[in-house]
């Protein structure tokens, strides 16, 4: 049975995916027709979705969190609901990523939207044979978003995100083995996001994406345990966009390379002061999950904004002024 708020309108539709040079955006060398991409670990690989609208009016999907071998994920209770959020230790559950070439990177290209392939591991050479799997498949893959921050996993991701030292020496690697787009996402779970975002870019990354979750806990008081078997988890929504905002800004005034925003978007004004504080393209997550269909009234929302003000949003780019 479909869904009970899925988009029938095709003419409005057709509209929307219409290209739109004021909303379309470039990530480096990766032309976007829209800022929007879906955020890993909320899409799946848009088969759940693409029963909701079509796809193809986003700039991107960015795949469920990819490891070398399959993941059942974190045992027990794995979401929790927040006053303004989510809570998630979902532990990086999926196919593994040679299931992921055989069943589902085929379809992913079908969907007419860029294709991002998000990379996980628990060490150096997780990632270096995750990069060496998914080279040949170039032709298929518009970027590699490499995961350096899930607060989720005992090894690996945020261990190495945190220390600028690792962020270089594992992109660098990274970078020998591929000339695919590498886009380092990063944690927000640091002191200095600038030290490590400038670590990422001494290695060779062709962008940054920020924020992932920050590391929260719910208790229940019944109980006196965490709501979260895994005790903590990764914290989404509403409540982090400041956060992620204030980190937008503060590297995209010492980096020289592209940054894609997320953190807590969900209407075209998030999108704009992410533009604004200099992020090239953003990320939807849990707003999608609360509202699947918000992609599509945010990019009428864009449409429109930037029609009415005579401006495009590469023109809107990094325009924050600080006082």
């Amino acid at each position: 049975m479909k869904p009970l708020n899925v988009v029938k309108d095709n003419q409005a539709m057709d509209l929307l995916k219409a290209i739109d040079s004021n909303i379309a955006v470039k990530v480096g060398d990766v032309e976007l027709k829209s800022p929007i991409i879906l955020a890993s670990g909320t899409c799946n690989f848009g088969h759940e979705l693409s029963e909701y609208y079509d796809l193809s009016i986003l700039g991107g999907l960015s795949s469920k969190g990819l490891t070398i071998k399959p993941r059942v994920g974190n045992e027990g209770v794995r979401v929790a609901e927040t006053a303004a959020g989510m809570l998630n230790s979902v532990g990086l559950q999926n196919p593994g990523v040679d299931y992921f070439i055989e069943h589902d990177l085929d379809y992913m290209n079908t969907l007419g939207t860029g294709v991002i392939v998000n990379v996980a591991g628990h060490s150096f050479d997780d990632y270096i044979a995750m990069i060496e799997k998914l080279d040949p498949y170039k032709d298929k893959i518009d970027a590699l978003e490499v995961n350096l921050s899930c607060p989720n996993v005992k090894a690996g991701c945020m261990s190495i995100g945190s220390d600028p030292v690792q962020v270089k020496t594992i992109v660098s690697e990274l970078r020998k083995r591929t000339t695919l787009p590498l886009w380092i996402k990063l944690t927000p779970n640091v002191t200095d996001i600038k030290s490590v975002a400038l670590a990422a870019q001494e290695g060779g990354a062709d962008a940054v994406v920020m924020i992932n979750t920050l590391l929260g806990m719910a208790i229940d008081i019944r109980t006196r345990r965490p709501i979260l078997r895994n005790n903590t988890g990764g914290y989404s929504g509403p409540a982090v966009k400041p956060v992620a905002l204030r980190m937008v800004s503060e590297c995209a005034q010492v980096l020289n390379i592209p940054i894609i925003g997320c953190g807590g978007i969900s209407t075209y004004e998030d999108v704009l002061e992410f533009i604004i504080a200099g992020a090239s393209a953003v990320e939807i997550g849990t707003a999608s999950l609360v509202h699947p269909t918000c992609p599509v009234d945010i990019t009428k929302d864009l449409k429109k904004w930037c029609a009415d003000n005579n401006t495009s949003l590469t023109e809107l780019t990094g325009t924050l002024q600080l006082w």
